[in-house]
């Protein structure tokens, strides 16, 4: 596992752009209203959290923003020190990208942009079978690649793609994507889609580590965070890193957030990884992109 920018072995990977990208980053899926978003930001940033991922349509761009502009200086960090990252949102595929790439921008008016991904293969109000998906989301990454150039984004992405829609942009693109993010854990492990992106230079970035927190329960997870004195979290979130997969873990409470980075310090064994690797059944916790044509 590579290391970090910060001399962390393990806490960072190198973009296929030359950019370090930290392995863990808090999600702020449904985080809402200033003050939570605060809280929650505050918490990370004590933890040693350095990356943060936001999106469109989450709707808390601004509050993300504003908060890390009021925080950093409060925990001796500026702006080169953290890791943003937005999304586009599926209304805004094809041309206009750019466009929505500058709102999304402007929204968190922190200077620019780590990272920005294309949310989801599809465009929204348009069915998943619709043969001019292929076409819109070829035009949405050559309006990416134009605002890459123009360096107001650093690193641009791809989110939810499957291993059909990845080889259609590695075919297409100038710029290949730096990441794919998509719902990875171990009942969904995405086996093919993390070898494709090896082979490309791509990081694979899970969301949904926990399996929307069903996963804390499971019989075989609680077994195996008993043999290592671990949390449930930790064990599904230290599956991903073992794997060199970067993980978003999102919470609303600072305890959380603290527990979920408490992630550095230990390895699973190579048997504890066979018994994971035994719930492999395909199961999506979350949205299944693979109808989209």
């Amino acid at each position: 596992m590579a290391e970090g920018a910060e001399g962390r072995p393990g806490r960072a990977v190198r973009l296929n752009n030359g950019e370090w990208m930290p392995l863990l980053g808090l999600g702020t899926f449904r985080l809402r209203g200033y003050e939570e978003v605060h809280r929650c930001v505050d918490a990370a940033l004590g933890a040693g959290y350095r990356a943060f991922d936001t999106a469109a349509v989450y709707r808390n761009e601004e509050e993300l923003g504003r908060a890390l502009r009021e925080l950093l200086p409060k925990h001796g960090l500026d702006r080169s020190q953290v890791f943003i990252t937005s999304k586009l949102g599926p209304r805004d595929q094809g041309l206009g990208a750019g466009e929505a790439l500058g709102r999304s921008l402007a929204a968190l008016d922190c200077g620019y942009l780590d990272l920005f991904l294309v949310h989801w293969p599809g465009t929204q109000g348009w069915e998943a079978a619709d043969l001019r998906n292929p076409e819109n989301r070829r035009q949405t990454w050559v309006a990416l690649e134009a605002e890459h150039r123009k360096g107001q984004v650093r690193a641009i992405g791809v989110s939810n793609y499957t291993s059909a829609h990845l080889r259609q942009l590695l075919q297409e693109c100038t710029v290949p994507p730096a990441v794919l993010q998509v719902e990875l854990h171990p009942r969904l492990p995405q086996t093919e889609l993390l070898q494709l992106c090896r082979e490309s230079g791509i990081h694979l970035q899970a969301y949904s580590s926990l399996g929307t927190g069903e996963l804390l329960g499971h019989p075989l997870v609680q077994e195996v965070a008993r043999s290592c004195q671990r949390s449930p979290a930790h064990v599904l979130l230290r599956w991903a890193l073992e794997q060199e997969v970067g993980v978003i873990p999102k919470s609303s409470q600072p305890t959380r957030i603290t527990e979920n980075a408490q992630i550095f310090d230990f390895l699973l064994s190579p048997e504890a990884m066979e018994w994971l690797g035994q719930l492999a059944d395909g199961t999506h916790y979350c949205w299944d992109p693979n109808t989209v044509t």
